[in-house]
């Protein structure tokens, strides 16, 4: 390889979304009706691999298994309790309307397609929404332990880019109750037989015969031992790739080699450059650090976002008088004020550390005060809805946020971009299903708050297990055998790459080489992203991973426990993808949502699309091995919600 940067190529590819015609709130509907089925009795003969247990990948599993599918779960982790899922904290959206302030599932169909920046697909959006309502009243009668109000009703909560309460939680610890609900409801189908279950397994290939995903290719992570393992389907539910960046909020352990792979084996990835950087978590303080830790954008409802008027303004807080501060979110947009979208409130903290008026050490960080609201409420209110998130926040910084403000900074959290699905959550890949944050998702270039728990339960619990009986019944799939040659032949390209690793005994630490590129991403495809920055990422990126296969140093062998030779995949993986959303980013010559190119911006210093040429889904085509990927189009319509210039003021 060499240091030249990739150019993108023009594809000519069709690609089928499959939505439905007729009505936007008729196309579910109309889907569910007209597609084929699978009869109970035959479920039994169908079997399906499920990558992943987190809520999309649990709640699948549960769901598959109670319809009478074989399923076959894999894992990372020792068990399926411990998938990234349960680090979620502020809560789930859905359209009840118990406030009775306006909601309703056409205004989350807006909300979302509006705080997307218009970059998502219309009849996928609108479903999660519908879907939204079931979901709530699944997990309630999964014993799911909602906040409720003194009458017994559910409880509801603001997050940003929304101006009602459509928010369930479970105080800060609402992606661990849902998890617990999801995993209960696949446990019980462990326990009657229709789900088994592969704790401490990678997937590290993808099988596919015939043009049909057939099977994969996992190593049991204790043994180091490679299996092959066949099914009529596979559904991918394992994450997004935020952890290219090395420093995120992401589980350490999380990781983006099974859709890599995937993408690899012909499927589609889309929109790679819509990263979501969080405004609220824990500013990085010293190289120490392997992740960042989030704190819940619930924390927004109550808490105000400042910085000193004046630039260099050392002062500790209290110090600081009230007419020398700056509530820069309720100055610049006072109809949301400190609830705004996630990637409008990145960049206005990015602006005013940039500008030097950033606190704490570093000068990267804004205050996150609740001075006010505990004056108004009490310090008991305060407490019982954010208890466990301050106690967190005091136990990495030894600060009392009940007596000084937080100190937040934007950091990686959520990835938009995935492998491309159509309306069936279908890849390009037939029979290759994925679920979750795993796929481009239904978030545009924005994912709103508290959205990410909703459509991973979405695609779980309703979507795959109406979408896939569909493929099954719909197409011929002879019996195959693990000794298959395409089995043989992944089984090898995977033995192969963990013998090079193996063999360069270089000097450098796959985590050394990470973080390297970590902060190269953070500084060229960041939040702030230009030309030149995009050209040089482009170019050092190769370098990066040229050094990385001459110098990486992975000891042990491949037939044991080897959690370097595990960190040591994933970061070359890491090294081809990032490549990938650098081009994606440079391609992309507009600004929308997560996706700030400094050159596409309003007078007002907000993102500025360019709607003419890019609405659309960006789509990669694998091309080979050091060939340039080809970029297939998937244009998007508005029919119901018409593109605007967003406003939050």
């Amino acid at each position: 390889m060499n240091g030249a940067p990739r150019v993108a190529t023009a594809g000519t590819r069709r690609l089928e979304a499959k939505v439905p015609s007729g009505a936007i709130t008729e196309k579910w509907s109309r889907y569910r009706f007209e597609a084929k089925l699978v009869n109970p009795a035959n479920r039994r003969k169908f079997t399906v691999i499920i990558v992943g247990t987190g809520l999309a990948g649990g709640a699948a599993a549960a769901t598959l298994g109670e319809a009478g599918y074989n399923v076959l779960s894999f894992c990372i982790q020792d068990s399926p309790r411990r998938a990234h899922s349960i680090a979620a904290q502020g809560g789930i959206n859905a359209a009840k309307n118990y406030h009775n302030d306006g909601d309703s599932i056409t205004r989350l169909f807006y909300d979302t397609v509006k705080g997307g920046d218009y970059r998502a697909r219309e009849a996928n959006v609108h479903r999660l929404a519908e879907l939204s309502v079931s979901i709530i009243d699944q997990c309630v009668a999964q014993g799911v332990p909602f906040a409720r109000e003194y009458g017994g009703l559910l409880d509801n909560r603001s997050f940003g880019g929304a101006q009602v309460s459509r928010t369930f939680y479970a105080r800060g610890q609402t992606g661990q109750q849902l998890l617990l609900g999801a995993y209960q409801a696949m446990m019980r189908q462990v326990g009657a037989g229709t789900v088994k279950m592969f704790p401490r397994h990678e997937m590290l290939d993808l099988v596919v015969v015939d043009g049909l995903a057939r099977g994969i290719i996992a190593r049991d992570l204790v043994s180091g031992e490679l299996r092959r393992f066949e099914a009529d389907a596979v559904l991918l539910a394992t994450g997004g790739y935020g952890n290219a960046y090395f420093l995120s909020t992401n589980a350490v352990n999380s990781n983006a080699t099974a859709i890599w792979r995937a993408y690899k084996r012909g499927a589609l990835f889309a929109n790679p450059c819509f990263t979501q950087i969080h405004p609220t978590c824990i500013p990085v303080s010293g190289d120490h650090q392997s992740k960042l830790t989030l704190m819940s954008e619930s924390l927004r409802n109550d808490g105000r976002v400042w910085v000193p008027r004046e630039k260099g303004d050392r002062r500790p807080a209290s110090q600081i008088p009230e007419d020398a501060r700056d509530y820069y979110l309720e100055r610049r947009y006072p109809a949301f004020g400190n609830l705004v979208p996630r990637d409008v409130a990145s960049r206005a903290a990015k602006a005013v550390c940039d500008e030097g008026r950033g606190v704490g050490d570093t000068g990267l960080s804004v205050y996150l005060d609740f001075a006010d609201a505990i004056g108004r409420l009490g310090e008991h209110v305060i407490r019982e809805r954010y208890g466990n998130l301050f106690q967190m926040y005091e136990k990495i910084t030894d600060e009392n946020p009940y007596r000084s403000p937080m100190r937040i900074y934007p950091a990686i959290h959520y990835t938009m971009g995935g492998l491309w699905v159509d309306y069936e959550l279908m890849s390009t890949v037939p029979g290759l299903f994925v679920l979750g944050e795993a796929n481009f998702s239904d978030h545009g270039a924005n994912r709103l708050g508290a959205s990410a728990l909703m459509q991973g339960l979405a695609d779980g619990y309703f979507v795959a297990p109406a979408t896939l009986p569909s493929y099954l019944a719909g197409t011929k799939l002879p019996k195959i055998s693990t000794d298959h040659d395409a089995f043989r032949e992944a089984e090898a390209a995977v033995r192969a790459k963990i013998d090079r690793l193996l063999a360069v005994n270089g000097t450098q630490t796959p985590r050394q080489i990470h973080r390297r590129l970590g902060a190269l991403l953070w500084q060229d495809v960041g939040m702030g992203r230009n030309e030149a920055g995009l050209t040089h990422a482009l170019a050092r990126i190769p370098e990066l991973r040229e050094e990385f296969w001459q110098t990486v140093s992975v000891p042990g062998s491949g037939a044991e426990l080897n959690q370097a030779l595990e960190y040591a995949a994933r970061v070359a993986d890491y090294l081809e993808l990032a490549e990938l959303i650098a081009l994606d980013a440079l391609e992309r010559r507009e600004s929308c949502g997560g996706h700030f190119r400094e050159e596409f911006q309003t007078p007002d210093s907000e993102a500025l699309r360019d709607d003419e040429s890019f609405t659309h889904v960006a789509a990669w085509e694998y091309a080979g091995e050091g060939a340039q990927p080809v970029r297939q189009v998937e244009p998007l319509t508005f029919e119901y919600v018409k593109p605007s210039q967003r406003s939050y003021k």
